[in-house]
């Protein structure tokens, strides 16, 4: 249990650092595009066609052309990687899936045409308590109680069989084939992935301090 914190405070610790140098790295780009002479911040609201209004364009197209496809390059490259590892059969992703989402929130989303909470549904199916998931991963359900994550919903897969293994393997839906797709995800020690996680996790933060940084740069500046 000491060790599942211990990894989640280092997360955020390291998380913390790394935004904070994205932070300025952006900023830095930012202020690069600066109008000689222009003593104001880049999420003012300036006159149309003034140089104020001309550098938010030029910071607005350098954000979503220029870093925001860099961004999405090494995504993909994280993304290529993961395919030097492999599943060793734990178990663990398919005895415990966690959403932010109830099976009625789910279902509503499936018909309306996400296409990634049907086939949720189409092999999840809930807990029918939260101490049933318990006894699959206790360290795990109990940071989440600790850290006051409340929104968080427990399913589990009925096709696997007693000796942890898929009976409809080889009709497993895309989000099966492709898990694990977040590389901040938490990953137990047994998965074949962990490695891979943890060799790509710094990257993965930089590109998700990035992306958090963007967007909130697009937000704030007058468009």
């Amino acid at each position: 249990m000491n060790e599942l914190y211990s990894s989640i405070e280092n997360l955020r610790s390291e998380y913390r650092e790394i935004f904070k140098k994205s932070l300025a790295e952006i900023a830095n780009r930012i202020d690069e595009l600066r109008p000689d002479g222009l003593d104001a911040d880049v999420t003012d609201k300036f006159p149309v066609n003034s140089d104020g209004a001309l550098w938010q364009t030029k910071v607005l197209d350098m954000l979503e052309n220029d870093i925001s496809k860099e961004v999405y390059r090494k995504y993909k490259e994280i993304l290529a990687y993961r395919s030097q590892f492999k599943c060793v059969g734990c178990a663990t992703c398919c005895n415990l899936a966690c959403s932010e989402f109830s099976p009625v929130e789910l279902k509503q989303k499936a018909e309306n045409g996400d296409n990634f909470a049907a086939q949720f549904l189409s092999v999840f199916v809930p807990y029918a308590s939260k101490e049933d998931a318990r006894k699959v991963y206790p360290e795990y359900i109990k940071m989440l109680e600790e850290n006051k994550e409340d929104n968080v919903y427990f399913y589990h897969c009925p096709k696997l069989t007693e000796d942890k293994r898929c009976s409809d393997y080889e009709n497993r839906p895309q989000i099966c084939r492709d898990f694990p797709d977040n590389p901040l995800s938490i990953l137990p020690k047994s998965c074949g992935y962990k490695q891979w996680k943890d060799e790509i996790e710094p990257l993965a933060l930089m590109l998700h301090s990035m992306v958090e940084i963007i967007e909130y740069y697009k937000e704030k500046i007058p468009q």
